[in-house]
């Protein structure tokens, strides 16, 4: 991949460089010029590793556009005239390249102040060595009529693009950040939503262990009451019944072994401030009401927004109660999340409202019921009706309590989730 990216930046540098070359002056009234192209040149050699093959393929590429050039635009053109003329900007781009890459400049990025002195001093060089093949004699280029001019052009020229060049590299860095970023927060919604996987699996876990136990039992009272042949075939097949919840029993240990391996690990990492934890939600939620083509916004309010939660607990129950306030708005709406801690400390309590319809009193003492729903896809299809019963269910292993509220202030629903402090804040 950097192989590829180094051709690519020197491929353009070849076309770019000659280009630039040609917005020019003449300092000294003769053929000695001053370019963009040395700008450009510097700009590039910021990304590529420098060496001594990329000045002089640089150079040589200089020398035959301007040959080329003068070839267009000269009636009495003779090429070997106009190859000597421009060569000794092959010594410039040469020499240039040669101790870009001997001063090691593109080691010192983290040292920009170091960057600009040495590519002044490269780009100082580099001229004269130019000139030297351009003047009658090396003592008439080694004069501070001649140095200075140079030296104050190589200064301003090597600092504007160095600075040109970091608020590209800052750019950069905000961008991969940025990026970094929403990587993590799909990670950690991932994680949440197989935290809630392995609460079902858990649950599943005991109801197979009972009906296993209940089919073997069966099976026993079966096999005492009467030695019949058909009563002894109904024996055999509650065994067999009982053999093969055992099975899906394993298999399912297995899967839960390896969500808990991934998931359940109680260290720092599992933890996070609370204000990020609910950003995270309420982007999340932002896209999920972008794609039900719904207009709805946010109010935020949280109290202690350094507080350290476990993530997934935190994430899995608040983004359900979150995600149901999204979809039982119609068409645009308003959505509250606020987050406090009692001033006891004893607990920490989420309430989420929105102002849509509302729920009807049925509705209400239905609503956590597995299976129970009042939301229908674009087909017509139920939704799945575990998220409310989901978020009972954990509230209550947590030893919290969560209630319904309803016309509180101006929405029409508000769930409330109350969790033990121990239970969902980082000990300290």
């Amino acid at each position: 991949m950097r192989y590829r990216e180094s051709l690519s930046i020197l491929f353009i540098m070849l076309l770019a460089v000659p280009i630039a070359g040609e917005l020019k002056l003449h300092p000294f009234q003769d053929d000695f010029r001053i370019s963009f192209g040395t700008t450009a040149f510097f700009f590039f050699l910021l990304w590529l590793r420098p060496s001594l093959l990329a000045g002089c393929l640089t150079g040589a590429v200089v020398v035959l556009f301007r040959v080329f050039l003068d070839g267009m635009n000269q009636e009495d053109f003779v090429w070997t005239s106009s190859l000597q003329l421009h060569m000794p900007a092959f010594f410039f781009y040469a020499a240039f390249a040669s101790l870009f890459s001997l001063f090691r400049v593109n080691h010192l990025h983290h040292r920009p102040l170091w960057v600009g002195l040495l590519g002044t001093l490269a780009e100082i060089v580099a001229n004269l060595v130019e000139l030297s093949f351009r003047a009658p004699s090396l003592m008439s280029v080694l004069q501070l009529s001649v140095i200075g001019p140079i030296a104050v052009i190589a200064l301003i020229r090597c600092f504007f693009v160095l600075s040109f060049f970091n608020m590209i590299k800052l750019r950069q860095a905000i961008w991969t950040k940025e990026e970094q970023r929403h990587r993590n927060e799909r990670m950690l919604m991932l994680i949440s939503n197989l935290y809630e996987e392995s609460i079902h699996l858990k649950k599943t876990l005991q109801q197979v262990e009972d009906i296993t136990r209940d089919c073997y039992e069966m099976y026993r009272e079966m096999k005492e009451l009467t030695g019949e042949r058909e009563k002894d075939r109904f024996a055999r097949q509650m065994l067999m019944i009982a053999g093969q919840v055992h099975e899906v029993k394993k298999d399912n240990q297995r899967i839960y072994a390896g969500l808990s391996k991934l998931i359940s690990d109680e260290n720092e990492r599992d933890y996070m401030p609370l204000g990020e934890l609910i950003s995270i939600i309420v982007r999340g939620q932002e896209k999920y009401a972008r794609m039900l083509g719904k207009e709805i916004r946010f109010a935020l309010n949280v109290e202690t927004p350094y507080l350290a939660c476990h993530i997934y607990t935190t994430l899995s129950l608040v983004n359900n109660l979150v995600a149901n306030a999204v979809e039982a708005i119609e068409d645009k709406g308003m959505v509250s999340l606020v987050a406090t801690v009692d001033e006891t400390l004893e607990w920490v309590q989420f309430a989420v409202g929105d102002d849509g319809p509302g729920i009807s009193i049925k509705e209400k003492e239905l609503l956590f019921m597995p299976g129970y729903t009042t939301k229908y896809d674009v087909s017509g299809k139920p939704s799945t009706g575990i998220g409310l019963c989901y978020v009972k269910e954990v509230v209550e292993n947590l030893h919290g309590q969560i209630d319904i509220s309803e016309q509180a202030e101006q929405f029409a629903t508000v769930f409330t989730i109350r969790l033990p402090h121990v239970s969902l804040v980082q000990k300290g």
